[in-house]
């Protein structure tokens, strides 16, 4: 789909991507995936002959999903992102004046099916959190692992948290998540415990990173995957260990201890609870299994006659 000019219709995207990053303050990657949604879609705008955006009309952006689709074989919550983020620049248009419909509505993309969270279950979360600190490294990277856990932070969040964000003696954090909203999570006994060692030995001030990276600066997104990584390995947790996952593991640990919905959305910072309704289907998941391994009426799979 590569190769047309799409000169005349780069402004309108370029101001869409401005207003992403310093109105909606949308995180680095979120703007990199509208960019590259609305590159694909000014690509085939312009090799069907169109300048300028008002021109293009529902069914040719419901095509270029099609080529997609079919072309590249990308996967249905691709597509669906894809979508979605035609639309947001649309309304944007709209409000800007520039067009007066939006030709993205009522895309139709292909079903996606619903993926439950992974998670580690609570053996596997101490396998992994509880190493010896016998090095700074160890003392720094037990502190990050515990707060990811213990509050369920995005990795963005984590990185941004500075020494000055604690309140009410260090069991209280206050983190600034999407959009530049703030909230305040708790922060577990454990955590704590082990971000009073990492304070001890590093000796940072309010203003300054939980962890710098090498050179000075707050640590990465890149740094901390690398990190948990590292650790897993050295645990012997053998699946995928990334920050993301130690969030699912939080609210999933606390929906199945509390069962309090609300509570585990504002947590997370979910704006919709639609988002964190995803981990009572996963709590479902694991009664279903427990049920099936100890009740002495259950039906196992393998050994019904």
């Amino acid at each position: 789909m590569a190769g047309a000019s799409t000169a005349g219709l780069d402004g309108a995207v370029d101001r869409f991507l401005a207003y992403l990053r310093h109105e909606r303050a949308c995180s680095p990657s979120t703007v990199e995936h509208y960019a590259h949604a609305l590159a694909l879609l000014a690509d085939f705008a312009a090799r069907g002959g169109l300048r300028h955006w008002p021109e293009l009309a529902a069914a040719q952006a419901q095509s270029c999903l099609a080529a997609l689709h079919r072309d590249r074989k990308l996967a249905p919550s691709t597509l669906r992102g894809f979508a979605s983020a035609w639309r947001s620049f649309f309304r944007f248009l709209a409000r800007e004046g520039e067009v007066t419909v939006n030709p993205a509505d009522g895309l139709r993309t292909p079903k996606v099916k619903r993926k439950l969270p992974e998670v580690l279950d609570a053996d596997e979360m101490t396998q992994l959190v509880e190493f010896p600190t016998g090095d700074a490294e160890a003392v720094r990277d037990r502190a990050l692992l515990e707060l990811l856990y213990s509050s369920g932070l995005r990795v963005s969040e984590l990185c941004g948290v500075r020494w000055g964000d604690f309140e009410d003696r260090g069991s209280m954090l206050r983190v600034t998540g999407k959009g530049r909203k703030t909230r305040l999570v708790p922060v577990g006994a454990k955590a704590r415990e082990a971000l009073a060692a990492l304070r001890e030995q590093d000796g940072g001030g309010d203003a300054d990173p939980l962890v710098r990276a090498v050179r000075g600066g707050p640590l990465t997104p890149n740094g901390v995957r690398a990190r948990l990584k590292r650790r897993a390995a050295g645990q012997g947790i053998w699946k995928r260990v990334y920050p993301h996952l130690m969030r699912h593991s939080c609210a999933s640990h606390l929906l199945e201890s509390s069962g309090d919905l609300r509570g585990v959305q504002e947590l997370l910072g979910h704006a919709d609870i639609g988002t964190t309704q995803i981990y009572t289907h996963l709590d479902f998941q694991h009664l279903a299994k427990v049920y099936d391994a100890a009740h002495p009426r259950a039906k196992r799979r393998g050994t019904e006659r």
